[in-house]
């Protein structure tokens, strides 16, 4: 006997997704025991024309970024566990503080490989003047830069590039076993890194960042490839000279707040959290260069923070060793808060770089 044929679906019966059996209580139970929430602060400074983030040293005795268990009873809400935390860590309380982004890939820390519960990390990105820390305290400002070495062009294109980084990308683009995989390896090279051609934009600092970690060219994405048990695997020379590796996926957390800081710097005024409430124009200028890593026209700056009513004059001026030696002293200004109410953005230019031989 010929069976009857089956009823085509309708589009909205093929759009109607099928419900998901409910989980019992103690399954319910067992999956939060398996999942541990942290909060992560990467916490900024700019000392002179320095950028700095926040860190203290880990059980592996490498740099990792303030943080800490959620406290479901004491953390009334996330943004507080982590104030509490840092301050607690460090001596510091926080001024300006952004959630950045929710971290919880699979063995992201040692303790899941051996059984542990999964963690997922809530990230914030911090502002703060610089200031001393608490006397008890292990936490240290750090450069970011020597974390991230490449992002730093602000006297040079980094030799990191062309010495270390372009060469082995550029080999482990050709390592791609077809053509088309060839030619997406080398466009990403060439938005990311500059490299053949491309154009440098401060803000990808993620994107190069997760790039190395695929071609395997930083300590991380070496010791994460090792299956749980196994011994990190050697690393390549390469690896020894892009930075200097951080606890966990920290590295990961500090290049994303730094991008996220670079892009926000354009259209708002986040730069004058950094420095002190009088400042000259040369001050300003250097702490927009140390976020942004690249050189800015002095002229055109100026203009931009002036005519772009920014700043304004305090009708005094820095004291004599300020200014260096001979001259006049410099101006000093203020941040003129009128100008949040005039204008939709209030930040700095960043310029993207084409650099000479990229």
């Amino acid at each position: 006997m010929k069976e009857p044929a089956r009823r085509k679906k309708t589009p909205a019966e093929r759009r109607t997704v099928r419900p998901v059996p409910a989980a019992t209580p103690a399954a319910r139970r067992a999956a939060a025991q398996a999942v541990s929430v942290e909060l992560a602060g990467a916490v900024m400074t700019v000392a002179g024309d320095l950028p700095r983030a926040l860190v203290v040293t880990a059980d592996d005795g490498l740099d990792r970024l303030p943080d800490g268990p959620l406290n479901p009873h004491e953390h009334k809400t996330l943004d507080r566990g982590l104030r509490a935390l840092v301050e607690y860590q460090t001596g510091l309380r926080l001024g300006h503080v952004e959630q950045l982004y929710t971290f919880g890939d699979r063995f992201r820390t040692a303790g899941e490989h051996s059984g542990g519960a999964r963690t997922v990390a809530v990230g914030y990105v911090a502002l703060a003047r610089q200031s001393a820390l608490a006397a008890q305290s292990a936490a240290r400002w750090q450069s970011w830069y020597d974390y991230l070495p490449w992002e730093d062009w602000r006297a040079e294109r980094p030799p990191v590039l062309d010495q270390v980084i372009a060469p082995a990308l550029r080999e482990w683009a050709g390592e791609a076993t077809t053509a088309a995989g060839r030619r997406e390896r080398d466009e990403r090279l060439s938005i990311a890194f500059a490299i053949d051609g491309g154009s440098w934009d401060p803000e990808r600092v993620l994107e190069r960042y997760e790039l190395l970690y695929e071609a395997r060219l930083i300590a991380e994405a070496r010791r994460d490839a090792a299956s749980p048990g196994e011994p990190a695997r050697a690393e390549p020379s390469a690896a020894h000279q892009t930075g200097q590796a951080m606890h966990g996926d920290n590295r990961r957390i500090l290049a994303t707040a730094i991008g996220r800081l670079r892009g926000k710097a354009k259209y708002r005024p986040v730069i004058f959290e950094l420095l002190p409430e009088t400042f000259t124009l040369l001050a300003l200028q250097q702490a927009v260069e140390a976020i942004a890593g690249v050189r800015l026209h002095k002229q055109n700056f100026r203009r931009l923070v002036l005519n772009g009513g920014l700043v304004e004059t305090t009708g005094r001026q820095a004291r004599q060793d300020a200014a260096g030696k001979g001259g006049r002293p410099a101006a000093l200004f203020r941040f003129r808060r009128e100008v949040l109410r005039e204008r939709t953005a209030t930040g700095v230019g960043i310029p993207i770089l084409r650099p000479p031989g990229g």
